[in-house]
């Protein structure tokens, strides 16, 4: 239960700022071309919240479906307009200032996802170093050349300081089925190019988090002792009465040799008692916990919210912390948005001809799960959660769709062309064929999600 109002407050949380900040751009860039808003709402229909501020008695809304918003313009079509406002109605703009106005709003979508991508690469992420485990024989990955205990330093000249940076460059490259070159470090020092093939890596798999496994490329497990380290508050562990320092000895008569193997008897319980043997300051003891019920896209696994204990400093060796100045940051961040925005165009593109499938799409539910997911990781991984939303809503919100931000400049670059505005019936025409599109879309991600969350 907690983990489900967590996800639904996270979900609110995110979709509430970008949603805000998408509909500021319509509002903020209207407002400097002397157009007069209405309303500006946060959510559709019944408004929880209102208020009206401003000479133009502006309406602030906060409504009940927190699935979207919208920026209300002056618009003679909607309503009568005395004499000396003509001038304000959104229709009386020049062309320039009404595809700048609509424009906007995905526009700071990227915005958003700029700047949280900066943050991020201000803070830091740790990681794993991107040390290679295990290759598979046969795999993509032995016949480029790899072998155990190699460091991968960098994705076609681009370095990658932790596993995270070489999945995020060998995604892009697997989309456009590339061949590549690596640069990798064996164990003596010596670097070497290696090439590969990702041709015959399918997206689906990609996107459902198998492209190591494709390529055939394990990441080197560490063998951490079996002691619980830091324990969430309210999680189960916590609620069981384990404590950090707490070595676990076995799990209902399996003995447990390290941490791998206490994460594999929990994983593998959700909801389930389980009789733990522990050993705290030299004493030994059974508690009795019950794994936390977990949705994730691999299946329903178990959780009880406590991390393993550091092994003073003996794996310090494996780990890294990606961060990066103020400024390199920025231009980081923005490269990150520009690639991210990229790729999303091209899964697209896959899907509409076949080379990617619609289950990859997701809808609300999902959303908010990894919206919980993040936030209970942490304020690095929920910014970059949102930056990846914002993209994706900037990206999708600029398609040539009616009723979307992208149908309207598609109005617009028409009336460039031919001299006139698009036509009111043509207009209507549009809207229906959007309100289709539209309604296919969105059934197709919530069947997506309720695949995902009932198997």
């Amino acid at each position: 239960m907690i983990d489900i109002i967590q996800s639904v407050l996270s979900f609110i949380v995110a979709l509430g700022l970008l949603v805000t900040f998408h509909e500021f751009g319509h509002y903020w860039v209207a407002k400097k071309c002397d157009v007069k808003i209405l309303r500006f709402s946060v959510g559709f229909g019944r408004p929880l919240f209102k208020r009206v501020f401003g000479k133009d008695e502006t309406e602030f809304v906060i409504a009940a479906l927190p699935l979207g918003g919208y920026v209300k313009m002056l618009d003679e079509r909607e309503t009568d307009i005395r004499a000396d406002e003509k001038h304000r109605e959104f229709c009386q703009k020049p062309l320039s200032q009404r595809f700048a106005i609509v424009a906007a709003g995905p526009a700071f979508n990227f915005i958003f996802a700029i700047l949280a991508y900066w943050a991020v690469f201000i803070i830091g992420v740790n990681g794993l170093k991107p040390i290679v485990g295990d290759v598979s024989s046969g795999s993509i990955g032995a016949t480029a050349g790899f072998i155990k205990g190699q460091e991968i330093v960098s994705v076609d000249n681009v370095a990658t300081p932790t596993w995270m940076s070489v999945i995020d460059r060998l995604v892009n490259h697997t989309v456009n089925a590339d061949k590549i070159s690596l640069s990798v470090k064996d164990t003596y020092g010596v670097t070497q190019t290696l090439a590969l093939d990702l041709s015959s890596i399918a997206i689906d798999d990609m996107a459902e988090g198998r492209l190591l496994d494709s390529i055939g490329l394990g990441i080197v497990r560490l063998n951490l002792p079996a002691q619980i380290g830091e324990v969430v508050k309210n999680g189960a562990a916590e609620k069981a009465g384990l404590m950090e320092g707490d070595k676990i000895i076995q799990v209902d008569n399996v003995q447990i040799s390290n941490w791998s193997d206490w994460v594999t008897q929990v994983r593998s319980n959700p909801g389930v008692n389980l009789i733990v043997q522990i050993d705290r300051g030299g004493l030994e003891q059974f508690i009795s916990i019950t794994p936390e019920v977990l949705e994730t896209d691999e299946g329903v696994i178990g959780r009880i919210g406590a991390v393993a204990k550091p092994a003073s400093g003996k794996f310090d060796e494996y780990y890294t912390r990606e961060s990066y100045p103020v400024f390199t940051s920025l231009i980081k961040a923005i490269e990150k948005t520009w690639d991210m925005s990229i790729l999303t165009l091209k899964v697209l593109g896959k899907m509409l001809v076949g080379e990617a499938s619609v289950k990859n799409l997701s809808g609300p539910i999902t959303i908010a799960q990894y919206a919980g997911q993040s936030a209970d990781i942490g304020i690095v991984a929920f910014l970059s959660f949102m930056a990846i939303v914002s993209v994706s809503l900037g990206v999708l919100n600029l398609l040539p769709v009616p009723l979307l931000d992208g149908g309207h400049l598609l109005y617009y670059i028409i009336e460039f062309i031919s001299g006139k505005p698009v036509s009111d019936s043509m207009q209507i025409w549009g809207q229906q064929l959007g309100i289709v599109l539209l309604l296919g879309l969105m059934s197709i991600a919530f069947y997506n999600d309720l695949v995902r969350l009932f198997g």
